[in-house]
C-alpha cells in the first residue's frame, strides 16, 4: 500500500505537539548534578602501579595527545649468582584534553591495565594549556573509576585469577608435602630409638651385661659353664 501523501509531515508536527504540552525542567547545574550513564567517557584515570612504559598507548594514540617520559634503572639480582636486570621507571604521563576525542584506544591497548574511564567531567579551564593533565592528577581520576560489571554466572573464571589459584594450589601442596615428610623423619627417629632401648635392656629393665656360662644357667665370675 502506498503511503498517503503528507504522512510524514503530520507524524512531524504531531511530535512537535505533543513537546509543546509539556512542562520543561531545566537542570540547575551545578547544583543539581547530571545523572550520567554508569559508564561514562569522561577522562582517563591512570593507575600508576601498573604501567611497565611500554609505549602502546602514546603510538596507538590517533591525536599523539599521550606524552610519556621514562629512564631506565639496573635490578640488582634477586638470587645470588644471577644477573642484573634493568627496568623502565615512569617520570612523566600526560595527556592533553583539548586534543584528545575520547576515542578510548589508548585503554584497549593498554596490555596490563593500568589506563580507565572515570565519569568525572568537571575539569574545565580558563587557559587551553592547563588542560594538559599530568599524572598526579590522572591518578586522582583513578579514583572515581566505577567498579566493573559483574560476570555472568556461567562465565569462565579469568585467566589471571585461574592462574594465580593454580600457582597458589601448587605452594600449599609443596609445603603440605614437607610438613608430611617432616613428620615422618621424626616419627622413624623415636621408633629407631625405642628399639634401641628395648634391645639393650628389655621391655622396661634396663640392659646388663651378658656372661659367659652354659645355656640355662648364669655364670659366675671365675668360673666358665660346663658344656
Amino acid at each position: 500500500m502506498a503511503p498517503i501523501p503528507g504522512s510524514g509531515l503530520a507524524k512531524g508536527l504531531a511530535v512537535t505537539l505533543r513537546t509543546m504540552t509539556r512542562k520543561s525542567v531545566t537542570a540547575q547545574y551545578p547544583d543539581t548534578q547530571p545523572e550520567l550513564p554508569p559508564r561514562s567517557r569522561g577522562v582517563i584515570g591512570l593507575f600508576e602501579e601498573n604501567c611497565t612504559v611500554c609505549m602502546l598507548c602514546a603510538r596507538e594514540c590517533p591525536d599523539w595527545c599521550i606524552y610519556i617520559d621514562s629512564h631506565k634503572e639496573t635490578v640488582p639480582p634477586a638470587a645470588p649468582g644471577g644477573r642484573e636486570r634493568s627496568r623502565n621507571v615512569l617520570d612523566r604521563f600526560a595527556i592533553d584534553f583539548s586534543l584528545c576525542m575520547y576515542c578510548g584506544i589508548c585503554i584497549e591497548v593498554c596490555p596490563f591495565d593500568a589506563l580507565f574511564w572515570s565519569p568525572e567531567f568537571e575539569y574545565a579551564e580558563t587557559d587551553i594549556r592547563d588542560l594538559t593533565h599530568e599524572r598526579d592528577k590522572l591518578r586522582e581520576w583513578m579514583w572515581t573509576v566505577p567498579a566493573p560489571p559483574a560476570l555472568d554466572a556461567g562465565a569462565e573464571e579469568p585467566k589471571e585469577v585461574a592462574a594465580a589459584r593454580k600457582t597458589a594450589d601448587k605452594l600449599a601442596a609443596a609445603q603440605a608435602d614437607g610438613t608430611e615428610q617432616a613428620d615422618g623423619t621424626e616419627q622413624a627417629d623415636g621408633t629407631e630409638q625405642a628399639a634401641g632401648t628395648e634391645q639393650a635392656g628389655g621391655p622396661g629393665q634396663p640392659g646388663t651385661p651378658r656372661q659367659s656360662g652354659t645355656p640355662g644357667q648364669s655364670g659366675t665370675p671365675g668360673q666358665e659353664g660346663r658344656a
